[in-house]
């Protein structure tokens, strides 16, 4: 199951990107709050360790085992429905004592990934009929039902963004994308003036307030909107050069009475960064973010397969799309949904996930150079 590869031949510029990402999540982290700095370090250790493993075993043993790694999936996900940890109202957690938690849909985005590259390779030639997209559909349901039944819609969309941009880059026909989103734009402002009436049934109620958080924020700025606008309004204290490490004052709820910014070392990292790090140190870390992604496509385009193309396009994806949510979120330009900064974000299970990936990524780079 292990191979031999030369040294020579890892992709370096993804270990040190990630390297980068991981030192800087540590800092972030202790300035938002020092307590959880040893497990993110020890997380960081282990997802190192984790990648390292990986990037040894050929990515095609997971495609070829899509079927049980799904079973196992959905195994999960109904154990965590059934026994899983509940904290406000949602069950998304395992409990694994002193060593915190595990949230299976972290590990849901990976396996879909994989699965739903085994299943691109099986209809190459038949994707865009409606009886391949159908087929796609009934496999993706059960797993994204049962994280939304958590409720976790971010997760949801994530893993729903990401299938869709495998779909559209192994192949789907360009005449049917045009049909779809012809037909997608107005349901989508559709669904958006539905959640906004009284009897609405398809969303929870902290999800409608979320989204009319977003859309009017002044009815909600002493509610569910107070912790976006004091994320702007962190990030905006920090000006060009930020007050220094240590100095978030705004975006850290114990440095005040007043509920300022909850979760700031998860969802909301990134006010951290604007209130100490300034917009130089926003740049800097969109700059090393977009450079990961970057570096997943290079793999894409480099694949010696159609198969290793598809997974790495997902995993960028996967990076892409929720780094994008997760600092659109603290800037106050998307609702507030709840996705973590890859590497950066406290929280095991994400690191797991992201490490798993990026050792995925490592080893599609390395079997064109097998010897």
């Amino acid at each position: 199951m292990l191979r031999n590869y030369r040294l020579k031949n890892y992709n370096f510029k993804l270990i040190i990107n990630v390297l980068a990402l991981g030192i800087m999540g540590l800092v972030f982290i202790h300035s938002a709050d020092a307590s959880y700095v040893s497990k993110q370090a020890m997380g960081l250790v282990m997802g190192l360790i984790v990648m390292a493993v990986v990037s040894l075993i050929d990515f095609q043993i997971f495609t070829k085992n899509a079927v049980p790694l799904y079973v196992i999936n959905m195994i999960l996900l109904i154990g965590v429905r059934l026994f899983g940890r509940e904290v406000n109202n949602a069950k998304r957690w395992f409990s694994l004592g002193p060593l915190g938690t595990f949230q299976p849909s972290e590990l849901t985005k990976i396996i879909m990934i994989i699965v739903v590259t085994a299943f691109l390779m099986r209809h190459e030639d038949d994707l865009s009929e409606p009886k391949t997209l159908g087929k796609l559909a009934l496999i993706c349901a059960p797993p994204l039902y049962m994280i939304l039944q958590q409720p976790n819609l971010s997760t949801t969309l994530d893993i729903c963004f990401i299938i869709v941009a495998m779909v559209f880059v192994a192949g789907l026909d360009s005449k049917l994308i045009v049909r779809v989103v012809a037909v997608g734009v107005p349901l989508l402002a559709v669904f958006l003036w539905y959640v906004q009436q009284p009897y609405q049934i398809l969303l929870k109620n902290h999800q409608v307030e979320r989204i009319m958080s977003f859309l009017h924020p002044e009815d909600y700025a002493d509610s569910t909107a107070l912790q976006t606008n004091n994320s702007v309004m962190a990030i905006g204290s920090g000006g060009l050069f930020g007050k220094g490490f240590g100095s978030n004052t705004i975006s850290d709820v114990s440095s005040s009475d007043v509920n300022l910014v909850s979760e700031q070392q998860t969802d909301f990292i990134f006010s951290v960064v604007g209130e100490e790090f300034g917009f130089v140190g926003c740049v800097i870390v969109i700059l090393v973010l977009l450079a990961l992604v970057m570096q997943c496509i290079q793999v894409a385009r480099k694949a010696h397969n159609r198969e290793g193309m598809l997974v790495a396009v997902g995993i960028a994806s996967y990076m892409g799309f929720q780094s994008f949510i997760n600092i659109g979120v603290a800037t106050g330009v998307m609702p507030n949904t709840g996705l973590p900064l890859p590497f950066i974000s406290y929280g095991l299970s994400s690191m797991l996930s992201a490490s798993i990936c990026i050792g995925l990524l490592l080893n599609i780079n390395l079997q064109g150079n097998r010897y």
